[in-house]
């Protein structure tokens, strides 16, 4: 669309809507690390319609009133097209001599950040960085700063594709891998889903903040997040052994994430990098858990590249939720396997390790071997953080509260007990070897343990027996956890499956007697109960669900199905992720009313998608 503007639309826009006028390119990184982007004139593109805006993050951030209804006005889309709807100037348009108009041209150029990335040939970062994507610059709200990017803005001489050229390419071109420098519609839809799922969970995400149709399967996708740095931002400066630069971008780091009230960080000069080492080290030790008692494949590697700096996901091209735990997937990547999701703990370590490296090169100006950290108290404090949280993860999403998890720890070796049975049933595979999936390869989990964590309470609430004669038969157990993937001769019953079932429902029952304090266990049977029925519910989005959605979704689209209503059911999908136990969330969601205006045809289908993959990667 043509955005055109008479006096009083113009007039109203400018009031109502002018806190977006912060996002005009201008950010504190360029100021702060005078190497760490490369800035590119940017013109607007007046073009394209507004597929998904997310209301409640606008009214977070400040960027909207906090009682505009959320629908979409045509001011508020004209004001988002002219923000949002831009693209770079980049070195094949200058080289070419590309006529364009000036009055189309913002008054400040935006920058494309370096930071080390694996996929490129140089390990060092002196390629590599934002590859199609720019950042539109900083907004304040209530002592809170965030950042905001866009990706499908153009094609940056950082991109895999224009380094392998060894020249400018052209934006659009799709000669070369990773150097088009669009993004395709339907990832953006999956992030947009996705990523407020995530954060609706409880996991440190960047979040969508809109998503512009461009037409032709293209769009520009706009992210947000208190900080938007990634560990790969400064570890290039590591590598390439340039203290200063180091020193500065870590110093921005800090600074951004005490100014937002994330870390209390008071001492000053090299200690604070110490104070910072531990902020890191807690972060990411939480974060891996989540992760892996979540089964979220994130694909974290040293580099520090596919995650956010203060631990959380960033990049959802390549994230999966999983229905159960198929700790053998890898995303094959053309050139490369993933790492899997047994291996993000190592992976978390070491990106942590190289924070150690990066701090001790701080503090004494000599850079020593990766290997030199590896016993580092740090590491040690990961490794203990990791499996507390983990720990507590797993009763968390059994339905057991603090309080009740506080005293299950208290009862020695209790749940390390427990943990025994439940290990061997998460991580149990069926027969045969690894096989091919669509996008890379599996060995599928023969357990679905989710199951169980949400049906055992219930039958040990409905039992009229005495609760310590209260065991679910052996055979019903196994019905009930085994999952769609197992084979004919995986489910037969043996006696290794009946010694891990009576163990798993001993000690349960043993931890349930333990939560309950001085209270009679079957007090709090039903607290625990309606916890585990929403932590382990089947509405789980995986990421195959997600791709099969995203199609439909298209495929209705493409048949004249409204951006009106793409909204609403991208609304819809998140909000029945909403009400997760002890998962802080903005009044704007505890305010909102779901949405029933949707097409429920469309609907409908997408929650039989749902169903049908809640056990797949």
């Amino acid at each position: 669309m043509t955005v055109k503007h008479n006096g009083a639309k113009k007039l109203v826009q400018e009031s109502f809507y002018s806190s977006f006028d912060q996002l005009n390119g201008v950010h504190p990184w360029m100021e702060a690390v005078h190497d760490g982007f490369i800035a590119y004139r940017v013109r607007q593109l007046n073009a394209g319609k507004i597929a998904y805006f997310n209301f409640i993050l606008a009214k977070e951030m400040g960027l909207i009133p906090p009682d505009h209804p959320e629908t979409m006005t045509d001011e508020l889309e004209d004001k988002l097209i002219e923000t949002f709807s831009i693209q770079i100037i980049n070195e094949y348009d200058e080289l070419s001599n590309r006529r364009i108009d000036p009055q189309t041209i913002r008054p400040h150029k935006h920058m494309a950040t370096r930071y080390l990335q694996l996929q490129h040939a140089n390990k060092q970062g002196k390629t590599s960085g934002d590859g199609r994507g720019i950042w539109n610059g900083t907004v304040y709200h209530r002592g809170m700063t965030w950042d905001v990017s866009s990706r499908g803005t153009g094609v940056t001489r950082l991109s895999p594709g224009a380094v392998q050229a060894q020249r400018p390419l052209k934006t659009g071109g799709t000669e070369f891998g990773y150097g088009c420098g669009l993004a395709e519609i339907d990832e953006l839809f999956g992030a947009s889903i996705l990523a407020e799922v995530m954060h609706l969970q409880g996991i440190r995400t960047e979040r969508v903040l809109c998503i512009v149709d461009l037409g032709k399967g293209y769009g520009i996708g706009v992210r947000a997040a208190p900080n938007l740095i990634r560990p790969a931002h400064l570890f290039l400066y590591l590598k390439q052994e340039r203290i200063q630069e180091l020193k500065a971008a870590t110093d921005y780091f800090i600074d951004r994430q005490v100014s937002n009230k994330a870390w209390n960080i008071k001492a000053r000069g090299n200690a604070k990098y110490d104070e910072m080492l531990e902020y890191v080290c807690s972060a990411f030790a939480e974060f891996t858990a989540q992760l892996d008692t979540d089964y979220i494949f994130a694909w974290l590697d040293w580099d520090g590249d596919n995650v956010l700096a203060d631990a959380g996901i960033i990049d959802y091209g390549s994230v999966r939720q999983f229905g159960i735990r198929h700790d053998k997937y890898r995303y094959d990547d053309v050139e490369r396997f993933s790492t899997n999701l047994n291996e993000q703990k190592l992976k978390a370590r070491l990106i942590v390790q190289v924070f150690v490296q990066m701090v001790d090169y701080l503090q004494s100006g000599r850079k020593k071997p990766l290997r030199a950290f590896a016993t580092h108290p740090i590491i040690d404090s990961f490794n203990k953080q990791f499996e507390k949280h983990r720990a507590d993860r797993v009763l968390y999403r059994m339905g057991f509260n603090e309080a009740q998890r506080a005293n299950i720890f208290a009862e020695k070796a209790l749940f390390e007990r427990f943990d025994k049975a439940f290990t061997y049933f998460e991580r149990a595979k069926v027969s045969g070897m690894i096989e091919k999936v669509a996008d890379g390869v599996n060995h599928a989990a023969l357990f679905n343990v989710r199951t169980i964590m949400r049906e055992l309470p219930q039958y040990l609430l409905k039992s009229s027996l005495p609760f310590e004669k209260r065991f679910l038969s052996e055979n019903e157990f196994f019905k009930q956890i085994l999952s769609s993937f197992a084979k004919n001769r995986d489910a037969r019953l043996s006696e290794k499956h009946r010694r891990y079932i009576h163990m798993y429902q001993s000690t349960y029952r043993d931890m349930v007697m333990a939560a309950a304090g001085k209270n009679k266990p079957e007090q709090i049977l039903k607290g625990i109960c309606d916890r585990a029925e929403v932590l382990n519910s089947d509405k789980r989005i995986t990421g195959n669900a997600l791709i099969e959605m995203v199609d439909a979704i298209i495929n209705e689209k493409k048949r004249g199905l409204s951006m009106t209503q793409i909204q609403r059911i991208i609304d819809r999908l998140v909000f029945e992720n909403s009400g997760v136990p002890e998962t802080p969330v903005s009044r704007f969601y505890k305010e909102k009313e779901k949405t029933a205006a949707v097409k429920m045809d469309l609907y409908a289908k997408l929650l039989s998608l749902v169903e049908e993959n809640k056990e797949s990667i």
